[in-house]
This record gives C-alpha cells, sequence and structure tokens, in this order.
C-alpha cells in the first residue's frame, strides 16, 4: 500500500477548433451517443486513456507508442500496457493551440529505433520568416481570427529520440511553410511511403466563410499584388487559390498549401523523381499532388504505391482521392477551389477566376473516387447524423483477424458525424464505394486512424481523451470485464479504501487476469497491479479511481468507482453567470463582456484561479443537429471579454463557465447566446441571373439570412442567357462594387441587385 495526497482526475477539453464548416481538425466537435457502437463480434476498448487533446498516434517497430496532443506535447508509452506516460518533448511554446491549429502529424521512423526519429508537424505559432512565440494560443482583435486573421506559418520537424523515449538535443526543423491567414484548414499529416520517403499534407489556410482570393489585406503576399494589398477577381491568385500555386506562371511563388509533398527524411528536400524535380521553385519540386482544401488525413494502400487522400469539402462535398502511384512523375490535381466533389465550387466559379477558367477550359480535375454529400448519409441507416461533415481519418485493413468481409477493407472517420465506416475492396482489390458499411458509430470525435498491434484498428477519440482499439475475438479469446467495488467510498480524512478488483471475470476458462489500478485519479494505472489493494487519502478529494484488467490476450475492460474523501457526495461548486445573459444578440465583431463566480459549502466563494472560461461556437445544419467549434478558452480569471467571431448561419455561441474547488470537485454553467441576424435579398435586372454567394449559386429572386457583421462574398457571373434565351453581360451591383466583392452584412434588411446589358455583339 502507499500513500499520498489525492489529486483529480485531469479534465479533458475539446477540440478548438480543429477541425472545421472548415476541416477536420475546423475542429468540428460532434454529438455523438455516450456510448460507441461496433459490429456484432468486435470489441472497442480504451488501449490509453487519461490524454488532453489528443490528436495522433504512432505504434514504433519496437512496440514503444508516442502520442500528440495538440497543445504540442508528444507522450510516449513503453507499450500498450505501459500505464504511465513519458513526456518526449513539450513543443508548446512553438506551437499555436489555437481553433482547428496545433500539432496535428506525428510518425515514427520505420528502422526504429536504429533510426532513432520521430517527426512531427504543426502549426507554427509565427509569421512568414517569423519567430515563436507571434500570438500564443489566441488571436486577439484586431486583427480578428475571422476578420483579418492572425497570420501563421506550418513547420515539419524531426526529433532524436534515447532509450527512455525523451527527445534529446535541438529539434530538426525539415521545412517551414503554409502561410495561414484563418485559423483552420492547417497542416494535418506526415507519413512515411514504401519508399522510404517522408509524405507531407496542409490545408489552403483561407477562409471557410467566403469565397477567399486573397481580397482581405493578402498578408500572405500572393500575386499578382503585394502584401497589404486586397486582391481582386480575376487575376487574383490568393487565399483558397493558393492550393493552386504549382500552376502559376513562371517565376511566381509555390506555395506549399493544399499540396501533398515527398520529401527527404533526413533534409527535407524534394525526392528525385517528383514530378516538378526540375522547377527552380524548391517547393515546386517537393509537391507530388495538390488542388486539395483541407487533405487532413492520409495514407498508402498496403502492399501499393497508391496514396489515399481525405479532402475535408466546403458546404456540400467531403472527398477520398486516390493517387495511383505517389513516387512516379505524375501530379494529380483534384481541383480546389474550383472543384467541390465532382462539380465546380459555385463560389470560386461565379467569380471568373482567371485560375479556375483555365483550368475549366484545359485538363479540369483529377475526380475524386468517392465523395459524400453532406446532406446525405454515408452508408443507409448507418445511425450517423447528416449536415456538418469533416472527414478526418483514413487507414487499411492488412493483417488483422477480422472476418473476410474486412480484407483490405478502407476505414474512414468523420469527426463532424463520430463515425468511422469501412469501405470494402471490390473485385480489382480497391476500396469500393458500393460497399460501405459502419464500423464504429457514437465516436467522440474521431481525429486520427491507424493500425497498430495485431493489425487492429486504433483511433484517437479527441474529446474522450483516448486511444482506442477495435478488436475482434476469435473463438478462443473473449473480453475480460471489470468490476471495482470499495469500502469504505466516503469519509473523513485520512480515509483508508479497501478496493476490491477480484469479482472481475473473463468467459475463457482457465485465464488468469492482471490488474491495473488508477487510485489517484491522475489518469494513469500506475497505483497498484494487486488484485485487492488498499490506499489511503490524505486530504479532502473527490476521485475516481480506476480498474483496468487484461487477460492473456491482450484484451482489456475498465471500471470506475468514486471515492469521497471530507466531502458529503454532491456538493459541487455553484456556478453563476453574470453577464452576459442570454438576452443578448451579437453581432460579428462586436465586443462581448464576460463575468461570473462560484462558491461551495466545503471553501465558499472561489479565486479566480479556480474558473475556466469557454467559448465555442455551435454551427448548425438543423435546429436539431449542430457541432461545435471551440473557439477559445479564458483560465484563472473572473470576467473579461471576447470578440465575436464571424461564420455562417445558422449557428450560435455557447459560453461556458466552469470552477474546480480544492478537492477537485467542479460544476459548470452554459449560457446561450444567439447571433443578430439580417435578411439579405439578391434580385438582378433582368430577373432569373445565376448568383452566387458564399458557396452555393441561386437564381434570383432569392434570399439569404446571414449573421449582422459577417463577411459574404458575392459574385455576378456573366455572360448568362436571361430574357428569350438572350445573352447578358455583366454591367454594375446595385451597391457600387465589383463584379465580384465582399460585402459586410449590415444591421437592417438589405437588397443587392445585379445589372446586366444585352449583349448587342459579342460578350
Amino acid at each position: 500500500m502507499r500513500s499520498r495526497p489525492a489529486s483529480a482526475r485531469p479534465k479533458t477539453a475539446l477540440l478548438t477548433a480543429l477541425t472545421l464548416v472548415a476541416g477536420a481538425l475546423t475542429g468540428l466537435i460532434a454529438a455523438p451517443t455516450a456510448v460507441a457502437a461496433v459490429p456484432t463480434g468486435f470489441t472497442d476498448t480504451v488501449a490509453i486513456g487519461g490524454l488532453t487533446n489528443p490528436t495522433v498516434a504512432a505504434f514504433a517497430p519496437n512496440g514503444r507508442v508516442f502520442i500528440g496532443e495538440k497543445s504540442g506535447v508528444v507522450k510516449t508509452f513503453d507499450s500498450l500496457a505501459d500505464t504511465s506516460a513519458t513526456v518526449t518533448v513539450d513543443l508548446r511554446t512553438a506551437v499555436q493551440d489555437f481553433w482547428d491549429r496545433g500539432l496535428l502529424g506525428l510518425t515514427v521512423d520505420p528502422q526504429f529505433p536504429t533510426r532513432p526519429y520521430v517527426y512531427v508537424l504543426y502549426t507554427y505559432d509565427a509569421e512568414p520568416g517569423g519567430s515563436a512565440p507571434r500570438w500564443g494560443d489566441a488571436c486577439p482583435s484586431p486583427p480578428g481570427p475571422t476578420a483579418d486573421g492572425c497570420l501563421v506559418t506550418g513547420r515539419l520537424s524531426r526529433l532524436t529520440i534515447d532509450a527512455s523515449g525523451v527527445a534529446t538535443g535541438a529539434e530538426q526543423v525539415l521545412l517551414n511553410g503554409w502561410c495561414q491567414q484563418y485559423p483552420s484548414h492547417s497542416v494535418g499529416t506526415v507519413t512515411f511511403g514504401p519508399d522510404g520517403a517522408l509524405y507531407v499534407g496542409g490545408g489552403d489556410g483561407a477562409s471557410f466563410n467566403f469565397a477567399d482570393w486573397g481580397q482581405v489585406k493578402n498578408p500572405c503576399a500572393d500575386p499578382p499584388s503585394p502584401a497589404g494589398t486586397n486582391l481582386t477577381a480575376p487575376t487574383a491568385e490568393g487565399g483558397a487559390l493558393r492550393s493552386q500555386s504549382v500552376r502559376r506562371p513562371a517565376g511566381e511563388p509555390v506555395t506549399l498549401n493544399g499540396t501533398i509533398l515527398r520529401v527527404d527524411p533526413d533534409t527535407g528536400a524534394a525526392m528525385p523523381g517528383n514530378p516538378f524535380a526540375s522547377s527552380p521553385d524548391a517547393n515546386a519540386r517537393r509537391v507530388i499532388a495538390y488542388g486539395m482544401r483541407n487533405q487532413f488525413r492520409f495514407g498508402f494502400r498496403p502492399g501499393t504505391s497508391e496514396l489515399w487522400v481525405g479532402d475535408v469539402g466546403w458546404g456540400t462535398w467531403e472527398e477520398i482521392n486516390r493517387i495511383p502511384n505517389a513516387s512516379d512523375a505524375v501530379a494529380e490535381n483534384f481541383g480546389w477551389p474550383c472543384y467541390e466533389g465532382n462539380a465546380r465550387q459555385s463560389g470560386y466559379d461565379g467569380a471568373n477566376l482567371n485560375v479556375c477558367e483555365s483550368l475549366y477550359s484545359g485538363t479540369g480535375q483529377n475526380a475524386p473516387h468517392y465523395a459524400y454529400n453532406h446532406s446525405a448519409s454515408v452508408a443507409p441507416g448507418d445511425g450517423c447524423p447528416t449536415g456538418g461533415s469533416s472527414i478526418s481519418g483514413i487507414a487499411f485493413e492488412s493483417t488483422s483477424n477480422y472476418p473476410a468481409a474486412y480484407d483490405g477493407a478502407l476505414f474512414f472517420a468523420d469527426s463532424s458525424r463520430g463515425c468511422i465506416w469501412a469501405m470494402r475492396k471490390g473485385a480489382n482489390g480497391q476500396p469500393d464505394p458500393t460497399q460501405i458499411t459502419p464500423f464504429v458509430t457514437g465516436v467522440n470525435i474521431p481525429v486520427h486512424l491507424t493500425t497498430g498491434p495485431g493489425g487492429d484498428l486504433f483511433y484517437v477519440a479527441l474529446g474522450a481523451g483516448q486511444l482506442r482499439r477495435v478488436s475482434f475475438p476469435s473463438g478462443t479469446n473473449n473480453p475480460p470485464t471489470a468490476v471495482a467495488a470499495a469500502n469504505p467510498t466516503s469519509g473523513a480524512a485520512p480515509l483508508t479504501v479497501q478496493f476490491t478488483g477480484s469479482g472481475s471475470t473473463d468467459p475463457d476458462a482457465g485465464t488468469t487476469l492482471t490488474y491495473a489500478w488508477d487510485l489517484d485519479g491522475d489518469g494513469a494505472f500506475d497505483d497498484s497491479t494487486a488484485a485487492n489493494p488498499q490506499w489511503t487519502y490524505l486530504s479532502q478529494a473527490s476521485v475516481t479511481a480506476s480498474l483496468r484488467v487484461t487477460d492473456p490476450g491482450g484484451l482489456t475492460d475498465t471500471d470506475m468507482v468514486a471515492i469521497s474523501v471530507g466531502n458529503p457526495p454532491s456538493q459541487d461548486p455553484v456556478v453563476t453567470i453574470d453577464n452576459p445573459t442570454a438576452a443578448l444578440r451579437w453581432s460579428v465583431g462586436q465586443n462581448v463582456p464576460f463575468a461570473g463566480r462560484a462558491a461551495d459549502a466545503q471553501d465558499g466563494v472561489l479565486p479566480a484561479s479556480a474558473l475556466r472560461w469557454q467559448l465555442t461556437l455551435q454551427h448548425c445544419t438543423s435546429p436539431t443537429n449542430c457541432h461545435a467549434h471551440n473557439v477559445q478558452a479564458f483560465p484563472g480569471v473572473a470576467s473579461g471579454s471576447f470578440i465575436a467571431p464571424d461564420h455562417e448561419n445558422p449557428s450560435y455561441l455557447d459560453l461556458t463557465l466552469t470552477a474546480t474547488d480544492s478537492s477537485g470537485r467542479t460544476g459548470s454553467s452554459t449560457v446561450r447566446l444567439d447571433p443578430r441576424t439580417v435578411v439579405l435579398t439578391f434580385q438582378s435586372n433582368p430577373s432569373g441571373a445565376q448568383l452566387s454567394v458564399g458557396g452555393t449559386a441561386q437564381q434570383t429572386p432569392f434570399t439569404r439570412t446571414v449573421i449582422v457583421g459577417s463577411n459574404n462574398s458575392v459574385s455576378a457571373p456573366s455572360p448568362q442567357r436571361l430574357t428569350l434565351g438572350l445573352r447578358f453581360r455583366f454591367t454594375s451591383w446595385s451597391d457600387g462594387g465589383a463584379q465580384s466583392h465582399n460585402i459586410v452584412a449590415p444591421s437592417v434588411a438589405t437588397t443587392y441587385r445585379a445589372n446586366y446589358g444585352l449583349c448587342w455583339t459579342s460578350c
């Protein structure tokens, strides 16, 4: 028996954003069911828990497990049986953990530990050419996260790992780039290919609210004008058009945004044989595929050079793209932002941008292998919510003991829907879009899929703070059942508690279970390996003690029991939010003050250091289907203020105040803050023209309900056939704007009219 003061289990925050109408880490937070469901015969168990915002996991050849957390901390475990993490490296000063930004990619050298390297890919908290920290884990207003944006970049680094799993020496920076104006579509995956090259991806760093071609100050200095200049259609090449930068005229800079790179794992330089190997531009030489919005996760089909890529869409389509041979000299162009799914993207098509028009009249895009619509189910009857979507995981079955129907299947996840599906292989051996079945449903924000020991599928559940394992027990091994009991469960300190785990069972006769206890509530199962341990709590605390049992085949189960030391069982802090109230109606850019307090019977009034605020944006596709983007946290303050962010409607803000008392008990209160909205009417003269607003086009007249102060892109495509089928060309907007421009939604209902004139000769 060991004795020490008890501590409360760390609380797991949700994704700030990662993913994401923005991407996989705009941080979409789904509202899944409480318990994930798997097909009959499968089990879904916790492999490693107690993590804080985990985003990615990697298994080393020697059994070591590395896990990256969004904040910039990398942890390692000697194996899945290791109950206590070692911090490999803490990169929090360099990483910006804000909305969908953070440490998002990690991989291990396939020859580890002979080559003792771990590679990390993260949002670097620095402007191009600058150094960290620039902003910290926030974005002040001005410039504002969705207004002018807090400019950051991306970084790929190599870490040298010692025998204990700790990084030694200086971080070796292999690559800086990926200029990002807005807080989503940041970096994503880094992984090794079968050719020994390192494959790296990052998003477009553009707006997720409007069609972005660099018209807001162009801070990334995209052509044809310098930074600080608002780019205009049709010549603009900025914003989301960075994803097409390898098609720029000779002499213009190529960016890494929206691309997949193939680089040397020792230097970060382009590998020989890449499609643009002869280019004088170093970035172009690294590119093997481009034209993607937020290719957050990708992976190789085992035994091939095929790279399969999940690309997060905007308002309509999620894509799975296939690169037939990632190491050949062919560069695939998947079309973003000129295309989304298999169709032209209306918001960019309507602006008549030269970059897109030349693609439409030329080779077009490489069509996705599979695309699913945001409003439709991925598989009939899968039970997953529709509306918001963010594809967030890609992995292949290869060496598992899963039923034969899953041989070679492609698993893919959606963090908004909280689901993982299996796309089974067809007659040609490739994943068949007509054979999709649900595999894990009700997941608490899946953000990474990988395979591990036994060939099992593992997934990172960001919202649960866990790495989880999906297994198919054979007929000779079934999962155990953990049963934890305690006596007494409450009393004054010091409190000695007798725990009992011997009631745990295994349905397989003759097996012996092993026990691991977390008795101090710190999330690590490192306090006892006895079946029935004893523990003394020396100070007032509320602790959730946990038991994990493991059978000889490696299958596990957990159970928990609550212990209250010196506390009445039900007295959590009482939290009050004084300001704002639910009556507030906010506009984009509005400064919103907040203030609150908390108290409980044990501590009285709690200090500001015991308080934590969380601002969350809820994006809804229907009154009952919303997903969350955690915007910003405000720890250790009783009052403050925030600037209301921009987002498409319908959406609202949740402001939550959580208080933690001296014993670790928590209480919280949330106020829902609805926006002030306005109806915008769009007309044309003559009537019936197709106008683009944001990412969609519609025939006039029509209306859009938007948030007051929101930034909306509008375009009047020209020429069009209108009255009597005659051709008309655009002449003017009623607000005096250019053919393609942005409007900031006013506070009163307003009509915008696009005027067209008859083409008397040619248009």
